[in-house]
């Protein structure tokens, strides 16, 4: 049995796990961000160095979903928003395969998260797959027959800087307020939550608290985020269209009326032909990120479809 190291690095946290040809994870270790490049790429280091020393099978190469725009040819992070400073031009294959000696795969994290998505069995026979990851940020992925497919420029999936009708109370990681991550992602929720209640902000698992305890506001700000999201994807599909779209990220798993909320807004806005066009939270759950690592490790000398 062959095992690999899978590798999520986050905005607040960084997962690592190591995962068997079975898809089996074992072995999780989360531990928060810390700041800048150096600092993230040593912890990543520290975290499958110690996970080899636990495990009698050796490690056969390492996966890691990387945030921001990421040449996986180079293993290079090119670009990157405010939400991780210091994180753009990163050499990640090159520093940590220089710590760890072993075979290194980077590629963007929500693009990897789709790679464990499609693993679900309901997609089976879907050819064109898109994967939204609401957490920190909004970003998104298309699977074309179960590869991501990258772009001339590595920004296919973008989604977070799409243009809304509204104006968030928390920045894009661009900088600007009328994008689609300034109003669906979590600390845009909690900060909707904060500017309507006239309060501090508070963590979105409290948000998310209040709301099932009835608070009007919270449900507002949960409910907005979700439906502006929904309407922005049924116009990306008339677009691109796709046979699925999947939705995964801290917001979709923290919160379990999310979905809906956005499957819903989908639907009603949606084109009649993809009215009931399938709205999916994988089966594989907050494991999708590394699973698609996984799967990236694994396929280190095939390369990733442009």
């Amino acid at each position: 049995m062959s095992t690999v190291a899978a590798v999520d690095i986050g905005g607040t946290k960084i997962a690592a796990a190591l995962v068997d040809d079975t898809g089996a994870v074992r072995d999780r270790i989360r531990v928060d961000t810390p700041a800048g490049a150096t600092a993230i790429l040593c912890v990543v280091a520290e975290l499958v160095a110690g996970l080899r020393d636990r495990t009698p099978e050796p490690i056969q190469a390492v996966g890691v979903a990387a945030p921001g725009v990421v040449d996986t040819e180079a293993g290079v992070v090119r670009s990157a928003t405010g939400t991780m400073p210091g994180w753009a031009g990163a050499p990640v294959r090159a520093e940590l395969t220089g710590r760890l000696g072993l075979p290194v795969a980077v590629a963007n994290d929500v693009r990897t998260a789709a790679l464990g998505a499609v693993r679900d069995p309901r997609l089976a026979g879907c050819r064109d797959v898109l994967h939204v990851s609401v957490g920190t940020g909004v970003g998104g992925a298309l699977i074309r027959d179960g590869l991501p497919v990258t772009g001339p420029h590595a920004v296919t999936g973008e989604i977070g800087h799409l243009l809304v009708p509204s104006f968030g109370a928390l920045a894009c990681g661009c900088g600007r307020r009328d994008h689609l991550e300034a109003v669906a992602a979590g600390p845009a929720i909690a900060a909707a939550y904060a500017r309507a209640t006239s309060q501090p902000v508070r963590p979105l698992t409290e948000v998310a608290a209040r709301m099932r305890t009835g608070d009007i506001d919270a449900a507002t700000a949960v409910r907005s985020a979700a439906q502006l999201l929904g309407r922005a994807l049924a116009g990306l599909v008339a677009a691109v269209d796709v046979d699925a779209v999947t939705l995964g990220g801290g917001v979709v798993h923290g919160i379990d009326e999310f979905a809906d909320l956005v499957r819903d807004a989908l639907h009603a806005e949606a084109l009649p032909p993809l009215r009931s066009l399938p709205v999916l939270v994988p089966q594989t759950g907050p494991d999708t990120p590394l699973l698609g690592a996984a799967r990236l490790a694994r396929t280190t000398t095939q390369g990733i479809r442009t």
